[in-house]
């Protein structure tokens, strides 16, 4: 199966999810939009959105968000299937007829998610706890088209949904994001203006996510397999 992986930096790549498209053989095609024209939306079985330190509505200062928006469009309309993560969530709730807004703090850190009842019988989140610890890292907030389906909250804010007219899907967690990923993250922390403003222990953040992470990955490896299993099972 050919799959886009849409990254936005490098240093928040596709990490856990690229693993797994490469152990079950699909061909992982990376484009960054600031740095290349779209691709043809047509050339692809599926597609991953990853997140970044831009922000969805920041089209001035990133013009490259017009094609990406663009690119998005094609991909909805085609019905291709689609997960985004953070940043990627909130353009596919955008592109889709939702919106993201600025949320009065940062939510950085682990922070608990809670599955509603309808995610028991999602195809990626079946079988899931219904309440699980998640890694965050974002300051907007998404709220979703008429016709979509929240799957799971967390005190702050909508941590997932999911279009009920196409197979896409939108997390706001970084379920990809390895142990050398979010590591930049927190050396780097002070370069994110919202992340100084939350005035949390980072050196503690180091040693909580050293932790938890091995199981966040399989965690992050189920979700991932799971869409693209279902994504590869609707081209037959």
């Amino acid at each position: 199966m050919r799959v886009l992986s849409v990254v936005h930096e490098r240093e928040a790549g596709a990490g856990v999810f690229a693993d797994v498209a490469r152990a079950r053989g699909d061909e992982l095609v990376e484009w960054i939009p600031a740095q290349r024209t779209p691709p043809a939306s047509g050339e692809f079985d599926s597609a991953l959105v990853f997140g970044g330190a831009m922000h969805a509505d920041e089209e001035t200062d990133h013009d490259w968000l017009r094609g990406e928006k663009a690119l998005l469009g094609g991909l909805l309309a085609a019905r291709t299937p689609t997960l985004g993560v953070c940043l990627g969530a909130q353009l596919l709730a955008e592109v889709a007829g939702g919106a993201v807004t600025r949320m009065g703090a940062a939510e950085i850190g682990w922070t608990p998610v809670q599955l509603v009842p309808v995610a028991r019988a999602d195809e990626l989140f079946a079988g899931l706890p219904d309440r699980f610890e998640t890694f965050q890292w974002h300051s907007y907030a998404i709220s979703v088209p008429a016709d979509a389906i929240a799957l799971a909250h967390s005190s702050a804010c909508l941590q997932a949904f999911r279009l009920e007219r196409t197979p896409w899907w939108g997390i706001q967690f970084h379920a990809e994001a390895t142990l050398e990923t979010i590591a930049g993250w927190i050396d780097d922390y002070r370069s994110d203006e919202d992340a100084v403003r939350a005035r949390l222990d980072f050196e503690e953040l180091r040693v909580e996510t050293a932790r938890r992470i091995g199981m966040w990955n399989e965690l992050g490896a189920r979700i991932c397999t799971r869409f693209l299993e279902h994504a590869d099972g609707l081209r037959s």
